[in-house]
């Protein structure tokens, strides 16, 4: 049998990898100028939507929280630090341990920032309107990428 697309599973169309990992460059696409009034890349887009949820966290709670790690998040970290979004500082009871807090600018950031999840939606629908229907279509997206992540985030907990 002559291998094409379809049938050959080393093909391109073929992975459940591609389409995520292109699904998620092109939305960080989509982002960029929605996030750039605000002085944030996407990366840090979602580590302040993290504090903006959950102020105090430490380093370590962060990382698991948007699944970087420390060589990704420290670099992302000086930056929104050397902005006067956030500031770091040592842990009380351990020195060791570094605990992450908005500052005032961080936290006003935050209601400038608030529009930024509907206007993405739009322009990932091509500017119709957000109805029921869409709305119910993206939640159902969502829905279905978190079970995924928790299956990948098992998967990978296992064969560490």
């Amino acid at each position: 049998m002559k291998r094409t697309p379809a049938n050959d599973v080393l093909s391109l169309d073929q992975q459940v990898c591609f389409p995520i990992y292109a699904a998620s460059n092109l939305l960080q696409r989509i982002y960029r100028p929605l996030l750039e009034p605000l002085g944030l890349t996407y990366a840090q887009y979602l580590v302040m939507l993290v504090l903006w949820e959950r102020d105090g966290l430490t380093v370590k709670d962060l990382e698991a929280r948007v699944l970087l790690d420390s060589g990704t998040l420290s670099p992302l970290l000086r930056r929104l630090e050397k902005q006067g979004l956030l500031a770091r500082r040592p842990f009380a009871d351990d020195g060791r341990v570094t605990v992450l807090t908005l500052t005032a600018a961080g936290r006003k950031l935050r209601a400038r920032a608030v529009n930024v999840p509907e206007a993405l939606v739009c322009r990932m629908l091509g500017g119709q309107q957000l109805d029921a229907a869409a709305i119910a279509q993206v939640t159902t997206l969502r829905t279905q990428l978190q079970a995924l992540v928790g299956r990948l985030e098992e998967a990978t907990r296992r064969t560490a």
